[in-house]
């Protein structure tokens, strides 16, 4: 009986009957997690809730809230910030601000991407939100809001030597969303993250990228090293290749060697095995009853491309159902169907179709004259 199941499922295999996806690496790490940043979706985890001490991977965090900062208004990439004696006191990596020292936002968040300077981030989260304790209630909030269960922030450097940052945990899976809002969001941060070397302070201070991928990694676009005895070696590390973008996730690596090759295997995997197709919507008609237009477009109600399988790009197809007429008013992004994206006969996507514009009811005085001239002239 068991030889007989065996030879079922090797023959429905090789017929395509069950979906064969590639098994992922073998990551040496406490967590890990790769998900493709335009759909959001997970292609590999390993411990991927475990809550685990960040390190610098914290100021993905960091960097987020500042990009917010800046794209809402509330600062600018010229700015001055000067540094307190809590930011020059910050231990680690840093870049030895002296306090009163000024320097731009700019400057500021260069070298926290470049170099996780922890003088930077203190001074950069005090200047948004007045102390380093409300930038961290703030840093938290936002985790919530983006589904970071297994996270709670102490700090925005991710040093954890004092006593109360036992606390500060997140897991590979948080900080994948947060990487990806980050990256999704705002991607002018990678102007940042993909720099390899460059100086502050008019050229007199050299900084090199902790990140060894943006040097070494073909199609790398950044992120996010972290270190402390308590955390191991932990690395965000994303790329981009044939418009689709990836990012890995390492926690607890044993050394810096092996969070980058763990990292680059789960990027290579994804890269190999999966690829992100973006439907090109040609805009059908509806026609209009007793409306001021006849006809009404329908285009697609939503952007984003579709993941699949490698195997399967050649075989996706495009179906569109559409409403022959709807009866006016017709409001802009109304339903007016449904673009089915299919791998042969499955269904991957449903995108609905909506109208481009809005199309008045016609008045009584427009039907009227429009029935006058149909008799006077015969349509």
């Amino acid at each position: 009986m068991k030889r007989a199941v065996v030879i079922v499922a090797v023959i429905l295999l090789l017929l395509g009957a069950v979906p064969v996806r590639a098994a992922g690496p073998e990551v040496a790490a406490k967590g890990a997690v790769l998900m493709e940043l335009d759909t959001g979706t997970v292609l590999y985890e390993q411990n991927s809730h475990q809550a685990l001490p960040p390190a610098s991977v914290t100021k993905v965090m960091t960097m987020l809230l500042i990009m917010e900062a800046i794209d809402s208004g509330s600062i600018g990439w010229d700015d001055t910030v000067i540094t307190s004696e809590a930011a020059a006191a910050k231990g680690g990596s840093q870049i030895y601000l002296k306090v009163g020292e000024a320097m731009s936002v700019a400057d500021m968040v260069k070298s926290i991407a470049v170099s996780s300077a922890n003088d930077c981030a203190c001074a950069m989260a005090e200047h948004i939100a007045g102390s380093e304790e409300a930038f961290v209630e703030r840093m938290n909030a936002r985790a919530k809001e983006l589904g970071m269960n297994d996270t709670h922030f102490v700090n925005c450097t991710g040093l954890d030597d004092a006593p109360e940052a036992k606390d500060h945990k997140t897991s590979a899976y948080d900080i994948a969303i947060m990487s990806r809002e980050l990256l999704y969001r705002h991607p002018d941060i990678k102007k940042f993250t993909t720099i390899w070397m460059d100086t502050v302070r008019n050229g007199t201070f050299g900084l090199s990228n902790t990140n060894k991928l943006v040097r070494f990694y073909p199609g790398a676009t950044g992120l996010k090293t972290g270190f402390t005895q308590q955390a191991g070696y932990c690395l965000s590390a994303s790329a981009q290749r044939d418009g689709m973008e990836l990012v890995a996730v390492v926690m607890g690596a044993e050394s810096s060697k092996d969070r980058f090759a763990a990292c680059k295997q789960l990027l290579d995997y994804g890269f190999a095995s999966f690829a992100l197709v973006s439907p090109e919507v040609e805009a059908g008609e509806v026609s209009v009853r007793l409306g001021t237009e006849a006809k009404v477009k329908a285009v697609a109600g939503e952007a984003g491309g579709v993941l699949v399988e490698k195997g399967q790009k050649a075989s996706v197809n495009l179906q569109q159902e559409l409403q022959e007429e709807v009866t006016a008013p017709v409001s802009k992004g109304q339903r007016l169907g449904t673009l089915y994206v299919k791998a042969g006969e499955q269904v991957l996507k449903e995108i609905p179709l909506v109208a481009e514009t809005a199309v008045p009811r016609l008045t009584f005085g427009q039907i009227f004259r429009k029935v006058l001239q149909k008799v006077a002239f015969g349509g």
